[in-house]
């Protein structure tokens, strides 16, 4: 049933390029455990042992809070239809800015999204599949544009108010870096 591996084999690869939907799981030393849905087109796989996702503007920002005093982070992926699979990535996790070096070059790798707020860099140190056979089948409709649609509506300068607003500290009252290194 369940395998562990030290990195991302080619069939595990190709696994991740057809969900449609990943979970990302971070906790603070003290406080809440986060744990947060991501879809759209904001996943890539660097290598064998390095993924990257661009974290769009929310209503929290507890990963990004959670890994500036623990950068310990999970990624999960399961399979909702075809071959029953769960794939679960360990490891550590950087957080790119818009204000970091890095941010243009990582923003090359994806098409352009509204309301993006932080690239998360996680280097992988263990993969764990397991069965999967209790996750149900679900069918893929699409993604929704809700939250582009509300972010290009806000535009840079609402972005700018609304991380400000909502996305300076944690549900724990943790600073996240938004605008401050």
């Amino acid at each position: 049933m369940g395998q562990k591996y030290s990195e991302l084999n080619e069939k595990l690869q190709e696994f991740i390029k057809q969900q449609k939907i990943f979970f990302v799981a971070t906790a603070a030393p003290e406080g809440r455990v986060n744990l947060s849905p991501k879809g759209m087109d904001s996943f890539r796989i660097i290598s064998a042992n390095k993924i990257i996702w661009l974290n769009l503007t929310g209503s929290g920002n507890e990963t990004a809070a959670h890994l500036l005093e623990s950068n310990r982070i999970t990624v999960m992926f399961c399979a909702v239809e075809g071959t029953p699979m769960i794939l679960r990535l360990y490891g550590r996790a950087t957080v790119f800015h818009p204000r970091d070096d890095e941010w243009n070059t990582l923003a090359a790798m994806f098409p352009p999204i509204a309301g993006a707020r932080q690239f998360i860099e996680m280097d992988i140190d263990l993969v764990q599949t397991s069965c999967g056979m209790g996750v149900p089948y679900f069918d893929y409709m699409g993604d929704r544009q809700q939250l582009t649609d509300w972010a290009e509506k806000k535009g840079d300068a609402g972005l700018q108010q609304y991380w400000s607003d909502k996305n300076q500290v944690s549900l724990d009252g943790k600073p996240t870096g938004i605008f401050e290194p």
